[in-house]
């Protein structure tokens, strides 16, 4: 059985289209963020179009190769109604490889439903007359004014995906040895925290979370999808 996602005229009846959607845009953020970040030489960018707006993305065969495959992971991930939302992590160079920029992808508010759903056209979610390759666009042109604003990144940074369960998930990490998973930085978590009767566990949120400070970017709705976006600069650029 086939989804209803379509790229130019996306049909948000089930839970797999609301996904895909995801996982399209989410491709062309990443393409759009190490562009306008710098994170490759510029000439290693083509010019196109998505959404009916230009775009850049990258003609490296390696580049393009771990987008996918991390997109991939994240869309498996997603299926499983489990993640609160996705962030690209810009890291300093070494040694201090500390996370300078957090480009933060909300999916809280996706539906959550049983893994053998994922196909079946919602009930309470009733598909809408979809602008959302017009808010997609809106999204991808406010990211790439926002982002070639911002303060420079000093040269050799990397960068990361890094994804975050919803509290309460009834989930495990997907880490082992034949995952593409790995845990992320302590600072990064959301650590737990053991109350007095030790019972509970609460969030206590790590240190290079929050940034010092954060820049909206949009919030998307359209049935279904529900996702806000927003960039968190760390301390550790604006240190030294």
């Amino acid at each position: 059985m086939a989804a209803t996602y379509n790229v130019d005229a996306p049909v948000l009846d089930t839970y797999h289209a609301v996904v895909s959607a995801f996982s399209d845009f989410l491709t062309v953020a990443i393409h759009t963020i190490l562009y306008e970040r710098d994170i490759y030489p510029r000439t290693s960018f083509l010019a196109a179009r998505k959404f009916n707006c230009p775009v850049r993305q990258s003609r490296h065969p390696k580049v393009c190769k771990w987008i996918q495959d991390a997109v991939a992971a994240v869309e498996v991930e997603m299926f499983k109604c489990t993640l609160s939302n996705t962030s690209l992590v810009i890291h300093a160079p070494p040694p201090s490889s500390a996370p300078l920029e957090r480009f933060l992808f909300s999916t809280a508010d996706f539906p959550s439903i049983p893994s053998s759903e994922v196909l079946t056209p919602f009930t309470n979610h009733p598909p809408p007359a979809t602008d959302l390759p017009e808010q997609f666009r809106a999204t991808i042109i406010r990211l790439s004014t926002l982002t070639s604003a911002l303060a420079p990144l000093p040269p050799d940074c990397s960068f990361t995906l890094v994804t975050e369960l919803r509290d309460g998930a009834d989930a495990h990490p997907p880490l082992g040895p034949d995952t593409p998973w790995v845990p992320a930085e302590p600072g990064l978590q959301k650590q737990k925290q053991q109350t007095e009767d030790g019972l509970q566990s609460a969030s206590v949120r790590g240190e290079d979370r929050g940034g010092v400070k954060t820049s909206p970017i949009r919030k998307l709705e359209s049935g279904a999808f529900v996702m806000e976006m927003w960039v968190e600069e760390g301390k550790g650029k604006f240190e030294g």
